[in-house]
């Protein structure tokens, strides 16, 4: 059959289309690490290097200050305007002391404070609560101001028989007690981001993180992260008179609705924001509402101490940027917006929740 000239002439513009199409190479790949194009994005940008309110990091690690030059320390904590850093690593008993002499004998009581630890895993030892209280009462008159709870003392310490400690173990129950009679806050990091606990699988924003530290891959075969949750929360409500910050804004940041029901729920916790500031930077107006409501339960916190990174963290919190990266992409890949918070807010957040909190901090130095 002939086509006539006539249709012929109204399917050659097709027929040619069809000719110049490219085939798609389906062979071109990129791994989703190396898939990081630079934004042709053109917004006005207002990096920080320096908070415009001095600071308090209430989450910070620094275990070998009994020996470390504080001297740098103090100018490192100039160059970001950060007026105290808290250690939560003081370790206690002689280590301690030996922090606390080099803070001392440096003239850095009021920068530099120092929250103290405790082992559970001897829990069976006879001895073991009459020894831990007497390390406390030592902490506390050589300077400690505080206690931190490590994650691993909830979720994976075990006893003598292999069992694994739950915070809310009784047996501990004096301890947090007298945290309280001390008026200490006691900073407890529990459990882990929950995508750990969720398969490994194309549906896991925390995919490449788990792909570079496998080691970080939890299973509900040992624990869930809701039993581990659970028992920190059971802590809290049966100490009411002992003050509990929440470290990583209790692994809540990716739902604002459900932290604030938390915290509605367990009025003598508050929370910080260390290493969670990616969650706050991809939702700049629920993160603006959250902080409104709760600006009185919100403390400062980094966690990992490297100058370097807080300007992402001031950047999010001070200014109204649109569209700017986290530091480390495996544990966000996405971009992020400034939430621009008002004055008022970011002084509560960056030191007057923490002077209300932590003994020693006075608002004066802040005059």
């Amino acid at each position: 059959m002939r086509l006539s000239p006539f249709l012929l002439f109204l399917f050659l513009p097709f027929l040619l289309i069809a000719q110049q199409r490219k085939i798609v190479d389906s062979t071109l790949t990129v791994s989703f690490e190396d898939y990081d194009p630079p934004s042709s994005l053109v917004v006005a940008e207002h990096p920080l290097t320096s908070a415009s309110i001095p600071f308090v990091d209430v989450h910070s690690h620094h275990w070998r200050m009994g020996t470390q030059d504080l001297d740098k320390l103090i100018r490192e904590m100039d160059e970001l305007n950060m007026k105290a850093v808290v250690n939560l690593s003081g370790r206690g008993g002689e280590a301690l002391k030996g922090m606390m002499d080099n803070i001392n004998k440096s003239g850095y009581q009021d920068r530099i404070i120092c929250f103290t630890n405790i082992n559970i895993r001897s829990i069976d030892d006879p001895d073991y609560l009459e020894s831990t209280l007497a390390q406390l009462h030592f902490d506390k008159k050589i300077g400690a101001r505080g206690l931190k709870i490590y994650k691993s003392q909830g979720m994976s310490n075990t006893d003598k028989a292999g069992n694994r400690i739950a915070i809310n173990d009784p047996r501990l129950s004096p301890i947090f007690d007298l945290a309280g009679e001390f008026g200490w806050p006691v900073l407890i990091h529990y459990a882990d981001p929950k995508q750990f606990w969720q398969p490994h699988d194309t549906d896991n924003e925390r995919w490449l993180e788990l792909k570079l530290k496998p080691n970080r891959k939890q299973d509900d075969n040992r624990v869930s992260w809701e039993q581990i949750a659970s028992e920190a929360h059971g802590l809290f409500r049966h100490h009411p008179n002992t003050t509990f910050i929440a470290a990583h804004m209790a692994w809540y940041g990716n739902d604002l609705v459900r932290l604030g029901k938390f915290l509605d729920e367990n009025p003598n916790v508050s929370a910080e924001i260390g290493a969670v500031i990616a969650e706050l930077g991809r939702q700049p107006r629920a993160a603006n509402r959250f902080f409104a409501k709760y600006q009185d339960r919100v403390l400062f916190g980094k966690d990992s101490y490297k100058p370097a990174e807080y300007a992402t963290y001031f950047r999010v919190l001070e200014t109204a940027d649109e569209y700017f990266p986290y530091y480390k992409r495996y544990h966000a890949f996405w971009k992020m917006y400034g939430l621009d918070l008002p004055k008022p807010i970011l002084e509560k957040l960056y030191y007057k929740n923490a002077v209300r909190l932590i003994t020693g901090l006075e608002e004066s130095m802040w005059e």
